[in-house]
């Protein structure tokens, strides 16, 4: 018999040439996937290069078509939305739109008019101490055609009433004052009233109101008179918010616009500059006496730049500072400096996410594509080995199968020839002998006949052509019946079988003969497979609306990973191999195509060196039908 190594040896040289030629095609593919990839990222790297100079070249004409604009609305003295423009003059600075400054930069404005007019008035209001005399004096001017005059003289009368306890008439007089468009000591008249006003009726309203009209730029006022002015309406109004932050900063940025104009002597031109931790775009035109600055935004020149999808760009000053845009460093990128843009920064031209992700889309899109043909390749490598690995050892169960029914029939036909040689010779002493040779010649027969029939069962099975009479029975008596014949082939190796009897019939919807074949299978096996226990048990019950016909040995049992695969034909266990019990390989792979054809199912429950139990579970039947024909006959 050919050894289980031979069969190995040419399935394994096939196993390998074929995992050999299997790791190459997929190096071979993962190579050429390795150098697709990398010629995309160079043409897509060369692509993106190409796209970002276009898009440099684009926003450094767009940028400086911006500045040339704006630098041409300055001369016009036009403003866009959200610029501001500074008129300066060596003594003056004007903003346009009005009203977005907090305070100006310029020197106070000169002192109040005809201060010695009021001198004699004065007089009796201090030194002498004689108000009555001083609000006489004082209320000559009130009426006077010169607003400056008529300005001073009331706010001299307020300041009077107000020591005199007079408050109502005090600030009828400051109301007055309020309306007078005219500067105290350099300070506008308006303002002093309101502040006195909202003194002596101390209403939080009146002081709020004074607040908002410092916030919205009313007064051409200092720093420093804003300042005192803001903090003595938010102390009468009982809040300390502070100024507003966009126009504070435009203040800051007046006051760097009129200390910065004396440097730039040059009658055009533009700069950056920072204020306040952010940057701001100045242009100019006209000389230090007579100047007009534009002040803008550098993001203001981003939105006329190209929309191309992907693209980043940021303008960066000689510090590194990011001035206007979005640096993105860890992208490719484009540079244009100073000296190639013409501009006073550093442009940036980088692609965004968006792009290099369609790029890594279709990187992943290819390998994908790989990835499955990989895939495939391998699966089909696997089962084309598990295939020849199925079929050789089919081959080697086959030729194990062809062995051992060879000797199957060797053994029965080598004593039937013997036997009948000796009777025909006469060499058979006595009548009795011969009787006992005869039984021998009969027993091998029909051993001779199973063997050959079962054969033929499982091969009709195998093709579909077994055919089977199914009628209502009764299991318990076919048990009965198996056990009764089988017996006697079993007595002579001292077997015994033992059956687990119940009272009440299990009826089931079965081939008589099928049935019997089966069961007939599983005692021979238990037989077989328990050399050394004599008792093998049979039994039929009901379990759960089924039929449940078990045999039980103690046997050599079954190990756990062979419990699926006895029931293939021509396999057998390894305790039985090494065991060396003979036996074809077909009998269980039947036994489980007749339960199947039945609709039943096996069960196996096995513990090695303790047994196994077998059993056929069938659909349950009433036994009507049986009942209908006993009463017919």
């Amino acid at each position: 018999m050919t050894s289980r190594g031979e069969w190995r040896t040419p399935t394994r040289t096939l196993l390998c040439l074929l995992f050999v030629l299997t790791l190459a095609s997929i190096s071979t593919m993962a190579f050429f996937a390795w150098r697709l990839l990398e010629q995309q990222r160079m043409v897509e790297a060369q692509s993106s290069r190409e796209r970002l100079e276009q898009a440099a070249d684009r926003i450094t004409a767009i940028v400086r078509g911006t500045i040339a604009e704006s630098s041409d609305r300055l001369g016009a003295g036009l403003v866009s939305l959200g610029d501001l423009l500074f008129t300066l003059s060596p003594t003056s600075l004007d903003a346009t739109p009005p009203g977005r400054l907090l305070s100006y930069p310029f020197p106070p404005p000169d002192p109040e008019p005809h201060p010695d007019v009021f001198a004699e008035a004065e007089l009796f209001e201090f030194p002498e101490s004689q108000p009555e005399e001083a609000l006489r004096a004082f209320e000559r001017f009130a009426n006077s055609t010169d607003i400056s005059l008529r300005a001073g003289a009331l706010l001299r009368i307020a300041r009077v009433l107000r020591k005199l306890g007079r408050r109502e008439e005090s600030i009828t007089a400051y109301r007055k004052l309020a309306a007078i468009d005219a500067n105290i000591a350099g300070v506008p008249a308006a303002l002093v009233a309101r502040h006195a006003v909202c003194e002596l009726s101390q209403s939080p309203r009146e002081a709020m109101e004074l607040r908002n009209d410092l916030s919205s730029g009313r007064w051409r006022l200092t720093r420093g008179q804003f300042e005192f002015y803001w903090s003595e309406a938010g102390r009468m109004a009982g809040t300390a918010e502070p100024p507003p932050e966009e126009k504070r900063r435009l203040t800051e940025i007046a006051q760097f616009v009129w200390n910065d104009r004396v440097n730039h002597p040059d009658a055009r031109g533009h700069e950056i500059a920072w204020i306040g931790g952010a940057p701001i775009l100045l242009i100019w035109r006209g000389t230090p006496e007579q100047r007009r600055v534009l002040v803008t935004h550098p993001e203001s020149l981003l939105q006329r730049g190209p929309a191309d999808a992907g693209i980043h760009f940021a303008f960066v000053d000689a510090e590194g500072h990011t001035l206007a845009g979005t640096k993105d460093g860890s992208a490719r990128s484009v540079v244009r400096t100073a000296a190639e843009s013409e501009l006073p920064w550093t442009l940036f031209v980088s692609e965004t996410k968006p792009k290099e992700s369609e790029l890594l889309a279709q990187q992943r899109f290819l390998l994908l594509g790989l990835s499955v043909m990989m895939l495939f390749l391998v699966l089909g490598t696997y089962f084309i080995a598990r295939a020849i690995r199925r079929e050789a050892e089919v081959q080697r169960m086959q030729s194990h199968f062809v062995s051992t029914v060879s000797h199957e029939f060797r053994s029965p036909l080598t004593s039937m020839r013997q036997l009948s040689e000796m009777l025909a010779l006469g060499r058979v002493p006595g009548e009795e002998r011969r009787l006992v040779y005869y039984e021998t010649l009969v027993r091998e027969t029909t051993r001779l006949q199973r063997l050959i029939e079962g054969l033929l069962n499982f091969g009709r099975m195998e093709a579909g052509a077994r055919q089977y009479q199914f009628e209502e029975l009764d299991a318990s008596a076919i048990v009965e019946s198996v056990v009764s014949e089988f017996e006697p082939q079993i007595a002579s190796t001292g077997k015994h079988i033992e059956t687990v009897r119940t009272d009440a019939p299990c009826w089931i919807e079965a081939d008589a003969e099928a049935i019997s074949v089966a069961l007939r299978n599983l005692l021979d096996n238990a037989v077989k497979y328990s050399p050394d226990q004599p008792t093998v048990w049979v039994g039929c019950e009901m379990e759960r609306e089924k039929v449940a016909i078990r045999v039980r040995d103690r046997g050599l049992g079954i190990a756990e990973a062979e419990r699926r695969t006895i029931f293939r034909k021509f396999m057998r266990g390894s305790a039985a191999a090494a065991a060396n019990v003979k036996g074809s390989g077909v009998g269980l792979a039947m036994v489980s195509h007749i339960v199947a054809a039945h609709g039943g199912e096996m069960v196996v429950a096995s513990e090695l060196g303790r047994g196994s139990t077998f059993t056929m579970l069938f659909p349950a039947r009433s036994g009507n039908g049986m009942e209908k024909a006993c009463q017919k006959s």
